[in-house]
């Protein structure tokens, strides 16, 4: 499985979402399931699919599904 793909996996397993309802304009609230919990949930999810450990200003800024590949390509994931 692709990073690309775990990424995607991980939005549609945390939020409940069909994926045929992931796309780029995913943003945070944009959806009921992606409320402050959810947002968390998200992030954990990510750092244990990538063994990574966000930092604070990450997580607050990872408000978009697009925002949220430039900031794991931070952490050294490749897309």
């Amino acid at each position: 499985m692709s990073n690309k793909q775990k990424y995607d996996e991980a939005f549609i397993e945390v939020f409940e979402i069909e994926a045929a309802d992931l796309n780029e304009s995913l943003e945070y609230q944009s959806i009921t399931s992606w409320d402050s919990v959810g947002h968390m949930a998200l992030i954990a999810e990510l750092e244990d699919i990538f063994d990574v450990a966000l930092e604070m200003d990450d997580v607050i800024d990872f408000g978009s599904y697009l925002t949220g590949i430039k900031t794991m390509e931070k952490y050294g994931v490749k897309f």
